[in-house]
């Protein structure tokens, strides 16, 4: 997240409503990740979700962490170090959306609004993850949040890495629970639209 931000070429759709939300109070960008992710672990109460120490960790951990990195990283100006920053960021919320759905501990917040609003309307996780990512997205760049060619590569890339690095990290679960879709990158298993059941590794993406 903090490479992404000193790329600054354009954030993955929640970033940008985080950056927005930075731009208009005195709050940091971590601060901002966690009180955004406790709100959002509160719509989780009428979608009766269970959290779990991943759901913890994702609220409080991450935003801790953000803010130390961007303390530590420089910020850029040459677009010459501002491309490859961006790449590796992409490629790191890969790796850590491949080990963090493997660990099997709960999805993130706004993961959890994902697949329970799937869950209580019946809509395909696919056109709900759609519809947030698009309000959250639209709110953020009204906000000041930024959005550029970095915001497209995320989209574009980020279904693939994550596909890859969770094959790559994939722990064997016990007979008759694996997930074939993760193991095997194969049409069985459940229908792409209608994924996204509680413990279903495919959906519970986290926002590295």
């Amino acid at each position: 997240m903090a490479m992404q931000l000193r790329a600054a070429l354009g954030l993955d759709p929640w970033d940008v409503f985080h950056q927005g939300i930075t731009e208009r109070t005195s709050l940091s960008f971590g601060t901002v990740t966690i009180l955004v992710g406790a709100a959002v672990l509160l719509l989780w109460i009428p979608l009766r979700q269970r959290p779990g120490l991943g759901t913890v960790s994702n609220v409080l951990v991450i935003g801790l962490v953000v803010d130390g990195s961007l303390w530590l990283m420089p910020e850029l100006d040459a677009l010459a170090g501002r491309i490859p920053l961006l790449v590796a960021a992409i490629v790191l919320n890969g790796v850590a959306t491949g080990l963090y759905i493997s660990a099997r501990f709960g999805p993130g917040p706004r993961d959890g609004l994902m697949t329970g609003l799937h869950r209580r309307t019946g809509r395909s996780v696919r056109l709900v993850r759609t519809g947030i990512e698009v309000v959250v997205l639209a709110t953020g760049f009204l906000l000041g949040g930024t959005v550029g060619v970095g915001t497209v590569l995320y989209a574009l890339a980020i279904g693939p890495l994550s596909q890859f690095f969770l094959r790559f990290f994939e722990i064997p679960a016990p007979a008759g629970t694996r997930s074939p879709v993760v193991a095997r990158g194969t049409a069985q298993g459940p229908d792409p639209d209608t994924e996204g059941e509680p413990g279903s590794p495919v959906t519970d993406r986290i926002e590295p």
